[in-house]
């Protein structure tokens, strides 16, 4: 169980108000430049240690108007993480009934299209927010986190088991946390104010903070927390040059960078006085869009729900690729190989362009493949500008359904990246991935810190970029599954995650001795447990130990002189990766009872079973004939 008795008894320092980071004026960004560009003269600056955190959203219970994420990122445990959580069960992270409201800009004809063809949407509108919110948390091996607690043992209040890896709507950010990464190495933290419109209209009003759903107004309200953050808290500072950032990590200081990250970024009004603005509360990062496509460019669809948030602004369904059914894509405009084909506009250009005069660092996250192709044609423009990616998946290590999300970054991306000096992000996710046939670390728990590594090791010793972690911490999203207990290994399907779970007690690397082992990547804190566990298997950790270094080269590149590419890309090698074979052809390679699957030897006294030969004990008591009623392992 997560530590919850040792975090009460933390006492913080109160959040006092004073003082602030005092923003550089708008383009006197620092002169500092790695020596690692090739372009200046000067000393090797000594390289840095630490690791770096490309994404993170430590104040996202102000995101959606306040109204999905429980608890706070600062103060004292049983005030911050309202451990009671705050009432009855319901009281967030829910959505409304009226969700059809959301939908008033299409007229009928195009709702009746849309209804028509993608069952989901009929599905939402017919029975409402409330009827679907669970639906949110859902991926393989969990029922869900949000306001209901279904899959909490014990339900609310005890809420036993929280948080955990597949926390989607309780804080995972708190100070007492971050400060445990601190301890474990972490040195660069990209910290990101996030919104989405949408979402915060789809919840009840009576959970929303600020009920006009303003994305700005939210970014707004996290920045300046994150400046008292830092004012009140002497190992933390707020970098707002490359200078800095590396003055502050050779201090053994945190090095927060503000970051944004909301889909309507600016809104309809004038964006150069906003990022005056954003600027002026220390913003050094961005990106240009998030979830749907806006004034600027175009957005990677990648899950359903987003399909149906862009329908509601455009009121379009495009039948030349389906990925919201196999015939159609609903809200984006696709080619027939489902790509967004939306990419920089004339407004974004000046944005991208504005980014490079300030030497502020561009995120590429969540751009269509169109979209980053053109903001890299600006980049080679400006002599090979540094472009990074936040948080971000390899494409050709993913599986193929995973794989065929443009959101995903396949190779060629990879390459812009690093012929610009700029970095990845790498999601600590919790997906089965395909074989990277180079790793040390063998592919035998789904999900877990071997298919982490299995991604890590691809972009490390195939891809060769630069890698820091892209946690994306209270980011509506799930983290690397534990290698133990209930939940071990669970990112495949049931009989083979049992065998997995079985074999890492049995056989598998040691523990590392904290909540990660039983709880997975469940909260900031357990970031420098994931680096332990990917090290003991076998993985060379150092280049992630030291992306604090990284982070801050590609920064005093960005403010630095520069004539060409930063890196010779030939040397990238994409191969290596073993696609898996499908489920049902893994499953029909177990052994069977009644024609059902089963993995032996795999449950152990307790776990619900069907067959006597799945218990290690070799004995399911209460079980009827082929398995109905289940019985228990004695």
């Amino acid at each position: 169980m997560i530590e919850i008795a040792r975090a009460l008894t933390l006492t913080l320092t109160p959040l006092l108000l004073v003082g602030g980071c005092t923003p550089t004026p708008a383009g006197s960004a620092s002169d500092s430049a790695s020596s690692s560009t090739g372009d200046t003269e000067g000393e090797e600056p000594p390289p840095l240690e630490g690791y770096a955190d490309l994404h993170l959203h430590m104040f996202a219970e102000e995101a959606f108007g306040g109204g999905w994420l429980h608890g706070e990122a600062v103060g004292a445990a049983e005030v911050a993480l309202q451990l009671c959580d705050g009432g009855e069960p319901g009281d967030h992270a829910t959505l409304r009934e009226e969700i059809d409201l959301l939908f008033t800009g299409c007229d009928q004809a195009a709702l009746d299209d849309a209804t028509a063809q993608v069952p989901l949407l009929q599905v939402l509108l017919g029975l409402g927010g409330a009827g679907v919110a669970e639906v949110l948390g859902e991926i393989p091996g969990t029922t869900g986190d949000t306001g209901k607690h279904t899959d909490r043992k014990g339900g609310w209040p005890e809420l036993d088991g929280w948080p955990r890896w597949d926390t989607i709507a309780h804080q995972q950010s708190w100070e007492g946390w971050l400060k445990e990464a601190y301890d474990s190495g972490l040195r660069i933290e990209v910290i990101s104010a996030v919104s989405f419109d949408w979402l915060c209209k789809a919840l009840p009003p009576e959970n929303v903070a600020r009920p006009q759903c303003d994305e700005m107004a939210d970014v707004r309200v996290q920045l300046e927390k994150a400046n008292a953050f830092a004012a009140a808290n002497e190992w933390v500072e707020i970098a707002l040059t490359a200078e800095d950032a590396r003055r502050i990590v050779s201090e053994n200081k945190l090095a927060v960078i503000l970051s944004v990250e909301a889909s309507h970024i600016f809104g309809d009004g004038d964006w150069r006085s906003q990022l005056d603005e954003l600027y002026g509360l220390g913003v050094r990062t961005f990106q240009l869009v998030h979830q749907l496509d806006n004034r600027f460019g175009g957005a990677a669809p990648h899950n359903t729900i987003f399909h149906v948030a862009q329908f509601s602004e455009t009121c379009h369904v495009d039948s030349d690729c389906g990925l919201t059914t196999p015939e159609v894509t609903l809200g984006f405009d696709v080619d027939a190989n489902c790509r967004n084909v939306r990419g920089l506009t004339e407004e974004g250009r000046e944005v991208i362009t504005e980014m490079i005069e300030r030497n502020m660092l561009v995120d590429l996250a969540h751009m269509s493949e169109a979209l980053v192709k053109d903001v890299h044609g600006i980049a080679v423009e400006n002599d090979y500008y540094p472009l990074y990616f936040s948080h971000a998946h390899f494409r050709e290590i993913m599986l193929p359904a995973k794989g065929a999300e443009e959101k995903t970054t396949p190779s060629a991306i990879v390459g812009m990246v690093r012929e610009t000096g700029g970095m990845i992000g790498l999601r600590t996710g919790p997906e089965e991935v395909n074989t990277y046939e180079p790793s040390p670390v063998a592919n035998t728990c789904h999900g877990s810190t071997r298919s982490f590594a299995q991604a890590y090791d691809f972009g490390r010793m195939g891809l060769k970029v630069a890698i820091g972690l892209g946690s994306d911490f209270n980011g509506f999203i799930q983290q690397t599954r534990p290698r133990f207990g209930e939940y071990a290994c669970t990112a495949s399907f049931t009989e083979e995650g049992q065998c997995q779970a079985r074999d890492e007690r049995n056989e598998g690397k040691g523990t590392t001795v904290s909540d990660f082992d039983q709880w997975g990547l469940a909260h900031i804190g357990t970031l420098g447990a994931l680096i332990d566990d990917l090290e003991q298997h076998g993985s060379d950790t150092a280049p992630l130990r030291s992306s604090a270094d990284d982070f801050v080269r590609m920064w005093e590149r960005a403010s630095g002189e520069r004539s060409g590419p930063a890196e010779d890309i030939s040397d990238m090698d994409a191969s290596g990766v073993t696609i898996l074979p499908s489920h049902a052809a893994r499953r029909a390679e177990l052994p069977t009872e009644c024609d059902r699957a089963y993995c032996p030897d795999s449950l152990l006294t307790g776990d619900s079973c069907r067959f006597d030969a799945e218990c290690e004990s070799g004995a399911c008591a209460g079980a009827g004939e082929c398995g109905m009623p289940r019985g228990a392992c004695e």
